[in-house]
């Protein structure tokens, strides 16, 4: 694989984020799922610049913070909230 293109449905790409997920909670007590890890790898991480190799994409996976995760959320929810209403968040305030 040392030439492909970066493919998330890669068995070895998996298992690295999976030991990178149980890692991050491990240490870092957080409530981050796989498919915020993926996400924020496929999304974040590699938006601009995808992994040409195995080799570089397990390197990145491997050197996430849990802050990095969390900051890409952050920053996700913000703007996804950007074009929202204060009518569409009535569920949340209590009266």
């Amino acid at each position: 694989m040392s030439e492909q293109y970066f493919d998330i449905n890669n068995t070895e790409v998996q298992m690295t984020l999976v030991m990178k997920l149980q890692q991050l909670q491990r240490e870092s007590n957080t409530h981050i799922t796989y498919q915020n890890l993926e996400e924020y790898a496929c999304n974040g991480m590699w938006q601009k610049r995808s992994p040409r190799s195995l080799y570089v994409a397990v390197n990145d996976i491997m050197s996430i913070k849990a802050s990095d995760v969390v900051k890409y959320l952050a920053k996700k929810a913000i703007t996804g909230s950007s074009s929202s209403t204060l009518s569409d968040f009535t569920d949340l305030i209590r009266r």
